[in-house]
């Protein structure tokens, strides 16, 4: 399980926090770390200091340009949050995420995202949006800032710790009544979830639509595309599902043609 959960550090501005960052993954079994446009040499020694060991995490980080190509093949993206936000969206404590990672991974092909932003601004409302749901550190409001790798290593915390509440060498129980292994849907799925990667090719496809049929106005847009996001990400659609979608997008945009 722990191998399908990748850390996702935005625009680090320290390299002291990003070895801190993965000596917490470390110290938890996590070993997936992606770096988006960070703000500082990664590979500084400060950086291997503060790692204290964990200098092959530090290595093996991979960078990327945004944070769409980091969650591409994702299928369950999580942002940490400080703050609430002027649109709502899910939000979750470390103890509910983690006791959500069983369902969240049943199938083969899930894999997860944990974001986390800047030190000083944190995730600007467009990555918060690129998140199927944000946890929240309870912290005392008092005194509510968290150093980013003290972040990283409460959520990575609460991760391993679900990971060791599993047997997952042992098979479901049976249920009471039917005899058959319980399931979280009943059944084992059908497919597949969508990845970040079909979300967003999505969601410009439904944008570029809503826009040829008059729905959707780009120089007024209301957050109409943001609760647009928000509604299908809260949905965690399947990858039948996201096919249903771009099928019907693509006959009305089939009909628009030929009408034209």
């Amino acid at each position: 399980m722990l191998d399908r959960i990748r850390i996702v550090l935005i625009g680090t501005s320290h390299p002291g926090n990003i070895g801190a960052a993965a000596r917490a993954m470390r110290n938890m079994g996590l070993e997936d770390l992606a770096l988006v446009t960070p703000r500082c040499d990664p590979r500084d020694q400060e950086a291997y200091s503060r790692a204290s060991g964990a200098n092959t995490l530090v290595d093996a980080a991979r960078q990327f340009d945004a944070l769409e190509a980091a969650v591409a093949d994702r299928t369950l993206v999580v942002g940490a949050s400080a703050r609430s936000r002027h649109l709502p969206w899910p939000m979750v404590s470390p103890r509910a995420l983690a006791e959500g990672l069983p369902q969240a991974l049943a199938s083969d092909g899930a894999r997860i995202a944990l974001v986390f932003g800047r030190e000083d601004t944190g995730l600007t409302n467009a990555e918060l949006q690129r998140c199927h749901q944000h946890v929240h550190i309870p912290t005392n409001p008092d005194f509510s800032s968290l150093n980013l790798a003290a972040a990283v290593q409460v959520l990575a915390y609460e991760c391993r710790q679900a990971f060791l509440a599993i047997d997952e060498t042992a098979t479901p129980a049976a249920n009471a009544t039917t005899g058959e292994a319980d399931q979280p849907f009943g059944v084992e799925w059908d497919n597949p979830p969508a990845t970040h990667a079909d979300l967003e090719r999505f969601f410009v496809h439904l944008e570029s639509t809503l826009t040829a049929i008059d729905f959707h106005d780009p120089d007024n847009p209301r957050q109409l595309m943001a609760r647009l996001r928000r509604l299908f990400m809260r949905a965690h659609l399947d990858s039948m599902e996201m096919n249903i979608l771009r099928g019907i997008l693509g006959t009305i945009d089939k009909r628009l043609h030929d009408r034209s």
